[in-house]
């Protein structure tokens, strides 16, 4: 797995959105590094929010972090589940092609469904994951 490096945020950006994720996590920590390792990566900021000193920002707790995928755009807008994805495959040119659909009438509400079905199996998904090779970021971060 490609080493990410994480930056805390900070509230006014000058490049692109910044993704919080649960770095305890080895199926979101591979998801993070697949957006890094992408053709604009380079304009995502990434904050581990299982570290405890992580900068959340305004508006965003740990325990929130921790419970559901959160991007700050770069004006300042929080957004979190389907909307959060939408942020980042606008932001990628290879996934570009996603955030174009979602824009179908009702995709993102129904991706948003769809993600609110997988949170309660995400960490069986990340035990497979792991059986698999992924590997958490920060593995010493308890699971909060």
């Amino acid at each position: 797995m490609k080493a990410v490096h994480h930056e805390p945020a900070l509230e006014c950006q000058t490049q692109g959105p910044t993704i919080y994720f649960d770095g305890s996590c080895p199926l979101c920590s591979a998801e993070i590094d697949h957006y890094a390792s992408r053709l604009g990566g380079d304009q995502l900021q990434f904050v581990d929010v299982s570290e405890e000193n992580a900068v959340l920002g305004t508006g965003l707790v740990s325990s929130d972090a921790m419970k559901r995928f959160h991007v700050r755009l770069v004006d300042g807008t929080l957004v979190s589940g389907a909307s959060a994805f939408i942020a980042v495959w606008e932001t990628l040119p290879g996934w570009r092609w996603a955030a174009r659909l979602s824009k179908i009438p009702g995709a993102t509400r129904a991706l948003e469904a769809i993600y609110k079905l997988f949170l309660p199996v995400r960490p069986a998904f990340s035990k497979l994951a792991q059986s698999f090779g992924a590997r958490a970021a920060n593995p010493r971060a308890s699971r909060k």
